[in-house]
């Protein structure tokens, strides 16, 4: 993976990118990351890529009426946007990493 920026919340941001070997644009905690003293010289990144980005909706609680009906919500799907921020992401890594 590839370490992109750091961010506000303290932890950072990541790519594989996902062209390459499937790892998507993912906030990682610093202690998971092995640091190497490989350097990628990244052009300049999109200024979407902040915390707000990976923000979910909350669940929908539950009152005494719903607690025993089956449960049929659908799985989150990924946004159109994330799909075309991680292509535009990829866009930038890939060539950079090509050269190392």
């Amino acid at each position: 993976a590839v370490f992109l920026k750091h961010l506000p919340s303290g932890l950072l941001l990541v790519t594989g990118p996902y062209k390459v070997n499937g790892v998507p644009l993912r906030r990682v905690d610093q202690s998971y990351v092995i640091a190497t003293s490989t350097r990628v010289e990244l052009p300049a990144l999109p200024d979407t890529l902040t915390d707000a980005m990976f923000k979910r909706k909350p669940k929908p609680t539950k009152n005494e009426k719903d607690m025993f009906v089956e449960n049929t919500t659908e799985e989150p799907k990924i946004s159109a946007e994330k799909v075309a921020l991680q292509k535009e992401v990829d866009a930038l890594v890939v060539p950079a990493v090509k050269k190392v």
